[in-house]
């Protein structure tokens, strides 16, 4: 009896010996393949927690400086936030509010030069729009229309799209192009929802100005 046993044995050996000169190599290679990518996902995983810790304290240390109004302060808060994070969205944030003190300060090209930033490489569509719109304002401010409207040329996630035209509209109003801008405007109302109130309201003001019916896009003597 135990030498039959003792043959089953062998014989399961023989055929697990088989298997595993035949598979082995490829089972091993898996393993490895799946042990490594999981220790690359927690790698990750890691990683990006660090990154949100370090660059949510040199948010802090720009929202300080910002609230102190030391600019030098922030301004180099802000340099080591886009060398080390730019990639996050606390960076973004970062150079949106800094943009805000160093305008206020009386330092345009610096402001302009934030939004800049942002509108380039901030990771999400939302807050490149906002930085487009608020440096396209500046622009406007400085009467640098030509630069305004190609700030505001870019592409707008849709619900922007409405505030890029209305901006838009402004910017031709000032250059006196009154058919452009009445088109902006009526693209800005019609895009705007109806719950938008005072902001849409405003635009239909514009637009009544230049002798447009907001709701039925009939123009007077707006030429």
């Amino acid at each position: 009896m135990a030498k039959h046993l003792d043959l089953e044995e062998q014989e399961q050996l023989d055929a697990l010996k088989h298997f595993w000169n035949r598979w082995g190599n490829l089972i091993t290679w898996v393993l490895i393949v799946a042990l490594g990518a999981y220790a690359a996902w927690n790698g990750w995983q890691y990683w990006e927690r660090r990154q949100g810790a370090l660059s949510s304290a040199l948010y802090e240390e720009i929202d300080r400086s910002a609230e102190a109004g030391d600019v030098a302060r922030l301004e180099r808060a802000l340099v080591d936030m886009k060398d080390k994070y730019g990639g996050t969205a606390y960076a973004a944030h970062g150079a949106l509010l800094a943009a805000k003190v160093l305008q206020d300060k009386a330092k345009p090209a610096e402001a302009k030069a934030a939004l800049a930033w942002v509108a380039d490489k901030a990771p999400d569509d939302g807050l490149r729009a906002v930085a487009r719109l608020r440096l396209a304002s500046l622009q406007t401010g400085e009467k640098a229309y030509d630069e305004a409207l190609k700030t505001l040329s870019a592409s707008f996630p849709p619900q922007y799209v409405a505030l890029a035209a209305d901006r838009r509209g402004d910017v031709l109003l000032l250059q006196g192009k009154r058919s452009e801008a009445g088109a902006e405007f009526g693209k800005a109302y019609q895009g705007l929802a109806a719950e938008s109130g005072d902001y849409r309201r405003l635009v239909g003001i514009k637009l009544n100005a230049l002798g447009i019916d907001p709701e039925a896009g009939k123009t007077g003597a707006a030429s």
